[in-house]
């Protein structure tokens, strides 16, 4: 769920949330985002406290885009500085392409990256209104079908009349000898033959024919810019061989050149029938002949050319070369080998034959004789030739490899060509149809193979042998097949295009400048005159050019649309070239379905959200997405569906491809029923003209009876309407084997378009299509049939195919109706309203002519009375967000509660009523008699308030946004069941619950109000935790104080005091008896009442428990001060430190100290007084605390025994705290007995640790030390002020009334303190009285005086409690020592371990359920022996932060960054908690603990007063 601070009015801009996380790389991952859109980018935990810095190439307004220019984004605070959970940096886009962003911290430039890609604005008409992405329909031409320009607008009319609205074209220049559409022998010059004689048109011609479809014919025109490769006979690569790779460039491609002209004068000899007595005829056509050729390449070719040379070294040369560096005595060159063994070989860069050398140095390292000697050296001089022997030999093995799969490539590539029937049945072998297509150009006549080898050594001739362009089968499409290391040539493993040259950029425009410059002309024209361009070929265009044009391309055309097309087989490849690159459109094709299921499937994937999504928010998270589709029922590069399919199919598929919520679209010829594919390379005929009363017949001219032109012009219109009136949800139904129908639905008026398309993949002349057509229920009102068009039969003649124009087949035509009522259907037998289930209204369609090749479409909208409640619904919702405006409808005689706004209602409430809002687990609401709702089959929810649904919605996902009052409109929900109920419900759930926690807000201090995300969320627990239930927790406080509340008793109907209370954690301390402890209690107070500014409650609090005082002390388990038990030596002294707190946060708190207390027992052996019986001043209270602790205190519980406590021994009931005279320390306890926080008493009858505590800490606590100094500091200002009327107190000491002064006493705890409790580890410290029990130094112990000495020197976290409240007992640098060995020993990812990890009864894990034989786990007796309690690490930090500060600058800001860090883990979890709150513990390491309570008040509570110190 989104925050409160997030949540911004509905109508405000859209507002995109990147989560930053530490070494994550989404380069891969695919960001669309659209132009007015902010991008924010947010801080994830792992890097929240670190010093980001994120970089983009975004341009600053104005500025130009230069990819490598990276600037740093400055952070925004939109609240405190006191954490990094709201901070964040934005980019506010108003440019399309692709951008980088990266972020680093530190010493790390980049810990993670990734891109954006801002789609383009695309504008059509004379008033540049906007043409959505998703409204787009296409439709290819190839262009050379045009003719004269002067005939284009006849040609091109036919995509107008049909209801296109963007014009696809193959390149416009002139083309190469093969004449493919995409060999192109010049980038820059406009074909010619496009210029009727006696004209010469150019570019600008084009662009004005371009202007002219966009402002009057609302088209836009797109063309292809071909990157890869250029025509064999073009000028300038003649000119330039160095743009192509070059056997000089590339000498790695000399062997596979010798191949490949090996293989072509094997072509001849084959044609002239010279292998015939082989078995190897020029007429290709069995297995046999296959064989044959396999035989040839073995036996004649490979031998001939001998191809392993050109990898090998010559041995003698090597040997000898070897044998002279021996005889001179030389040594290797240590610096090249670092005295390491083994042979290095080095590769001829030229490719000569055995031009391999071998790095002498290594040799020598390698081979070393026995002596100078000549035998040793002729010895030595052996062991390099059988060495190099080998070499070679496994050179010629790999070779060999190479060979067996060229064999393969080529015997797969005439199988295809000439034995396939799929393939083109090439017919014998002649120079016209060569065995395979040549690998490289030879622009010189006819020599013998052997004069052709010779070519090698002339460098001015091998440039001019260039490789060919072409693809290979499974490639890696980021590697270049044609740079060294690639082996596609010589392994022949390249389907390759005899037209054209691969074109050879290098790294950059320094690599190969003509080139460069010679492309970028050509995107510039491209640019100029066109509105987007198709990347031909994207996914072997190396990614630095694409880049690089488009860039060039973008500062001429701002909003280019970018399409492209990649076969790269995976998802995440697309993504890299569609994020790099700013492609905006992927290409995808229906004919890529094998069946009608596949082909609605496709539909699904490719756009809209599920029918009945969530409305969502305007400010949300950054999801990734996939690669907006241009859907085409074909493509030019498709075979013919007709030949695939059937003629019938044409309509039913081009129905479900316009019903998809994306760019749609066609190629010229689909519409007319053209029986075959028209070939980019062999087409030479014209498109026909466009005339509305064409014949049937005519092959000239095209109009609405050709083919299905007039159903393709109303199925484009329906998919225009659908995509610009916001029909953005999508629902594909298989209604049987052949019928698909797809749903279209707009969320903000619930009308649906429903197409029912029967498809007919199979020709039907061969293929039994059954006559059973399932009925189809639709839910809701049918407002009318938009159209319904069948494929039928006539008689205009057979399909003949014309000699100078592309025709199609006359014999099938579309019968249409369009906008008529449902009685008008001829496909619908009849339409019937049936009621399936409670008041829902659904019409049942039984159909009749829904032939193969049929479609119908209906509207559909909800019925008047569904309708009327959803306009109700949207009235209500639309107090939230305007975007409920729409369809929106006033309620007459609307419910008083639904009068005024709901935030109007809720600023009624106070923050105890928003706890049973918002939250009550479910303990607290079975006391009411109910209890939390539970779903079926899947969880009971953790709050009966809306938190509980909430937290459900969030595991959901991203919720949307809306809202209304819940009970008032439930029931619509409830009755209504044809309601989209989710989004609905969603929205009246989402909005209730946003107003309630800006209610919350307005009623907390401006702290919380002004905080941040992590701040607000942590003042939530405050509601969560701080509640009345239906039995009073607190005892009454005096009537004669102001402020105190009063209901009437849901039980006994008086008037009683309603108090709240706080509960110390969910749900096992929430209820009942267990609900308050003292102790508990004042640990979160200061947190999670007086931060958040409620002062009157945390007053009661203070004042009901300071009336239940007794033996000086304050009860632990509060029992209604009842059953209070007074078995805890630390709860008075917390008490105490929240009392003094509430003097310092609030304004004139001290008069507190004079409110009236009503005490419960004025003595401690007296009954329970009755509520006024008994009153007293508050500092009269505090002065009887302090007063018995010096006294000393000493007394037995009452009721002592198994009533009390199943698990304590006897002596454990017998309590004890005094003062001890000599430190002023206050010490207690005993060994049977736990009065810490530390309270476990072991109960394992099995393990014999039954009423023995596991952490008795008697003596003097730490903390208890620390708290006793606080106090009595305090008291000692406030007497000085005059506001406490007590310098001291009166004791017996050995039998005679002394007078100990407070600031007496005061001194002597600073005087006492170091001395006993700081372990320095230095031999013979005179203040060490036990160095033997030294373990840990640099520490401060965690008691002093308990009965088991080791037990002072356990290192715990609680003196860093002391050092919060009691810093002044403390030094700074050693202070700073035991923090920081409690950071590298405790501190966990969300809590401190309660016990030092090397201390032998150390055990991290927490399990109350075992029972077994070991003392120190048995029932969860190491529950304070290790676990990580949160709680005290809000201590820990303070105190870091409070010494830090001491120790300068540098240091300090340091510990931000880690104490920010550290907070950054607690806002995640809370965050993700269905609790949303931080639990009491967790298990070593921060795993989670089943035992623990799931929100925990002073875990909530502590981690505030960090944030709060920052």
């Amino acid at each position: 769920m989104a925050s409160t601070s997030q949540m911004l009015p509905q109508h405000l801009k859209q507002i995109r949330v990147l989560m930053l996380n530490d070494k994550e790389n989404l380069e891969r991952t695919l960001f669309r985002l659209e132009q007015g859109f902010e991008l924010q980018f947010r801080l994830g935990p792992s890097l929240q406290g670190r010093r980001v810095m994120v970089h983009t190439n975004y341009p600053l307004e104005g500025q130009p885009f230069d990819r490598n220019n990276f600037r740093v984004l400055a952070w925004n605070y939109p609240t405190g500085r006191e954490d990094d959970s709201d901070k964040f940096c934005s980019l506010d886009l108003q440019i399309a392409g692709s951008y980088q962003y990266y972020f680093g911290y530190g010493d790390t430039e980049c810990s993670g990256r990734g891109y954006i890609v801002v789609d383009p604005v695309l504008r059509v008409g004379a008033d540049n209104h906007v043409l959505p992405l998703d409204c787009i329909t296409i439709q290819t031409y190839l262009s050379k079908c045009l003719g004269h320009l002067d005939d284009w607008p006849d040609r091109l009319r036919v995509s107008k009349e049909s209801g296109y609205n963007m014009i696809h074209f193959t390149p416009l220049q002139t083309l190469g000898e093969s004449r493919s559409c995409y060999s192109l022998a010049d980038q820059l010059t406009f074909n010619p033959e496009f210029s009727p004689e006696g004209e010469s048109y150019n570019w600008e011609d084009v662009g004005a024919l371009v202007e002219k479809l966009r402002t009057e014919w609302n088209m836009l025109c797109i063309t292809d810019v071909v990157y890869n490769h250029t025509a064999a006979n073009s000028v300038w690569i003649k000119e330039h061989p160095e743009c192509g790779y070059n056997l000089v460039n590339s000498p790695h491609l000399r062997p596979a050149w010798v191949l490949d002209r090996a293989i072509l004068h094997l072509t001849t000899r084959v044609a002239e029938g010279r292998y015939k007595s082989k078995g190897l005829p020029a007429d290709i056509t069995n297995e046999s002949h296959l064989n044959a050729l396999r035989r040839v390449l073995w036996e004649d070719v490979y031998p001939e050319i001998k191809l392993w040379e050109f990898f090998q070294i010559k041995v003698d040369s090597s040997v000898e070369q070897f044998r002279t560096l021996l005889q001179k005595g030389t040594e290797p060159d240590r610096s090249k080998t670092g005295g390491k063994k083994g042979l290095k070989i080095t590769q001829d860069p030229h490719y000569r034959r055995y031009g391999n050398t071998v790095d002498m140095d290594s040799a020598l390292e390698t081979f070393v004789p026995h002596s100078s000697s000549p035998q040793h050296i002729e010895d030595c001089c052996g062991w390099l030739r059988q060495k190099l022997n080998e070499l070679n030999e496994e050179q010629h093995h790999i070779i060999h490899q190479h060979q067996e799969q060229a064999a393969n490539c080529i015997v797969g590539n005439i199988v295809y060509e000439r034995l396939a029937d799929h393939g083109p049945k090439l017919g014998p072998v002649n120079r016209k149809n060569p065995l395979v297509t040549r690998y490289f150009t030879f622009p010189y006549q006819d020599m013998t193979l052997e004069q052709e080898l010779q070519l090698l050594d002339q460098p001015d001739k091998t440039c001019h042998f260039l490789a060919h362009n072409g693809w290979v089968m499974g490639d890696d499409p980021l590697r270049n097949f044609a740079e060294p290391g690639s082996n596609v040539y010589l392994r022949r493993e390249l389907i390759c295009w005899g037209d054209s040259v691969k074109l050879r950029y290098g790294k950059g425009p320094e690599d190969c400048p003509y080139l460069w410059a010679h492309m970028r002309k050509y995107t510039e024209i491209t640019a100029k005159y066109f509105h987007g361009v198709r990347l031909d070929n994207c996914h072997s265009t190396p990614l630095h050019v694409a880049e690089f044009m488009l860039d060039v391309a973008r500062t001429l055309c701002p909003n280019l649309y970018v399409v492209a097309e990649l076969f790269t087989g995976s998802e995440e490849m697309d993504n890299i070239f569609a994020t790099k690159l700013g492609i905006t459109s992927l290409i995808r094709e229906a004919m890529s379905a094998g069946d009608s299921h596949e082909e609605g499937r496709l539909v699904y994937r490719y756009g809209g959200e599920p029918v009945g999504a969530f409305v969502q928010p305007s400010l949300r998270p950054l999801m990734p997405s996939i690669a907006h589709a241009m859907f085409l029922d074909v493509t030019h590069d498709n075979e013919c569906p007709i030949q695939l399919r059937s003629a019938l199919d044409s309509l039913p598929s081009s129905a479900i491809v316009s019903m998809a919520c994306c760019a749609t679209g066609s190629t010229r010829g689909y519409d007319e029923l053209v029986p075959h594919q028209i070939s980019v390379v062999k087409e030479e005929r014209f498109y026909p003209k466009w005339n509305p009363s064409a014949a049937p017949t005519s092959t000239a001219e095209v109009g609405f009876q050709s083919g299905i032109v007039a159903g393709k012009l109303a199925l484009n219109k329906l998919h225009q309407e659908l995509a610009a009136q916001g029909f953005i949800q999508v629902y594909v139904d298989q209604v049987d084997a052949d019928i698909v129908a797809v749903t279209r639905h707009c969320p903000s008026t619930h009308q649906s378009v429903v197409s029912v398309c029967r498809t007919a993949f199979w020709n039907p002349k061969t293929h039994q299509y059954g006559t059973n057509v399932p009925p189809m229920f639709i839910p809701g009102k049918i407002e009318e049939v938009i159209l319904e068009a069948r494929t039928v039969e006539r008689n205009a003649g057979s399909y003949t195919q014309d000699d100078k124009y592309i025709n199609g087949m006359p014999e099938y035509t579309v019968e249409i109706k369009e906008h008529i009522p449902l009685q008008g259907s001829t496909l619908v037998k009849q339409a019937g309203v049936t009621s399936k289930g409670r008041s829902e209204f659904v019409q049942e369609i039984t159909f009749q002519k829904l032939t193969p090749g049929s479609v119908i479409a209906f509207r559909v909208s909800l019925d008047t009375k569904a309708q009327r409640l959803v306009g109700v619904l949207r009235y209500y919702l639309s107090q939230f967000s305007p975007k409920y405006r729409r369809g929106s409808v006033a309620e007459e005689n609307s419910p008083d509660a639904l009068q005024n706004p709901l935030a109007q209602l809720m600023s009624t409430l106070t923050l105890a009523d928003l706890n049973v809002l918002l939250f009550r687990c479910n303990s607290e609401e079975q006391e009411d008699g109910g209890g939390c709702y539970s779903i079926p089959g899947w969880e009971t929810l953790k709050y009966a308030g809306l938190q509980g649904l909430m937290s459900t919605d969030k595991q959901r996902g991203t919720t949307g946004t809306g809202g209304s009052v819940v009970g008032s409109h439930v029931y619509l929900l409830e009755t209504h069941p044809t309601l989209p109920h989710p989004c609905y419900f969603d929205a009246i759930l989402v909005s209730t619950y946003t107003t309630a926690l800006d209610a919350t807000l307005k009623l907390m201090s401006s702290f919380i109000q002004n905080g941040s995300t992590f701040v607000r969320h942590l003042a939530l627990g405050s509601v969560q935790m701080c509640g009345v239930g239906r039995f009073p927790a607190l005892p009454p406080l005096s009537t004669n104080i102001e402020g105190v509340p009063y209901r009437l008793s849901p039980i006994t109907g008086q008037k009683e005091q309603c108090c709240v209370s706080l509960a110390a954690g969910l749900p096992h301390f929430s209820s009942g008896i267990f609900r308050c402890w003292g102790r508990d209690t004042f640990i979160a107070l200061r947190g999670l009442m007086l931060l958040t500014g409620r002062d009157t409650e945390a007053r009661n609090i203070i004042l009901a428990f300071a009336g239940t005082l007794r033996h000086g002390l304050i009860p632990n388990l509060l029992g209604e001060g009842r059953c209070a038990r007074y078995n805890c030596r630390d709860a008075v002294w917390w008490w105490l430190q929240c009392i003094q707190d509430y003097t310092a946060h609030v304004h004139n708190g001290h008069e507190i100290l004079r409110c009236p207390v009503t005490r419960m027992y004025p003595t401690d052996d007296c009954e329970p007084c009755t509520p006024g019986e008994v009153e007293q001043p508050l500092y009269e209270v505090i002065q009887e605390a302090l007063q018995r602790h010096l006294e000393g205190i000493s007394f037995r519980e009452r009721n002592a025994g198994s009533k009390i406590d199943m698990n304590m021994r006897d002596e454990g009931f017998n309590v004890l705290a005094k003062v001890d005279p000599a430190t002023g320390f206050v010490s207690g306890g005993n060994r049977f007995n736990c009065g810490t926080w530390m309270d476990k008493m072991g109960e394992s009858e099995r393990a014999r640790n039954k009423g023995m505590p596991a952490t008795p800490r008697d003596g003097a606590a730490v903390e208890i030390v620390g708290l006793s100094k606080s106090a009595v500091r305090w008291v000692v200002g406030l007497h000085a002020k005059g506001l406490f009327p007590y310098d001291g107190a009166k004791v017996h000491r050995d039998g005679k009334e002394v007078f100990i002064s407070y600031s007496q006493w005061n001194q002597q705890l600073q005087q006492s303190f170091e001395a006993a409790f700081w372990v320095s580890g230095i031999p013979n410290d005179p203040n060490e009285k036990h160095p033997d029990l030294v373990h840990k130094k640099g520490i401060y112990k965690d008691s002093y005086g308990a009965s088991s000495s080791w037990c002072d020197y356990q290192l715990r976290p609680n003196f860093t409690i002391a050092m919060v409240v009691a810093p002044e007992l403390f030094t700074a640098e050693r202070a700073w020592k035991a923090l920081d060995v409690a950071e590298n020993k405790l501190l966990g990812p969300l809590g401190m371990k309660t016990l030092d990890p090397d201390d032998m009864v150390y055990c991290g894990v927490y399990d109350n359920a075992l029972d077994n034989d070991n003392y120190n786990l048995a029932k969860g007796f190491n529950y304070h022996q290790g676990p990580e309690w949160l709680w005290p690490v809000g201590y820990f930090l303070r105190a870091k932060l409070y010494f830090a500060k001491k120790l300068g600058q540098d240091t300090y800001s340091k510990t931000v960054t880690l104490v920010k860090n550290v907070l950054s883990r607690h806002y995640t979890h809370l965050e993700r908690s269905p609790w949303k709150g931080l639990p009491e513990l967790t298990n070593e390491n921060g795993q989670y603990c089943p035992f623990s309570c799931e929100t925990q008040a002073w875990s909530l509570a502590t981690v505030l007063e960090v944030l709060y110190d920052l």
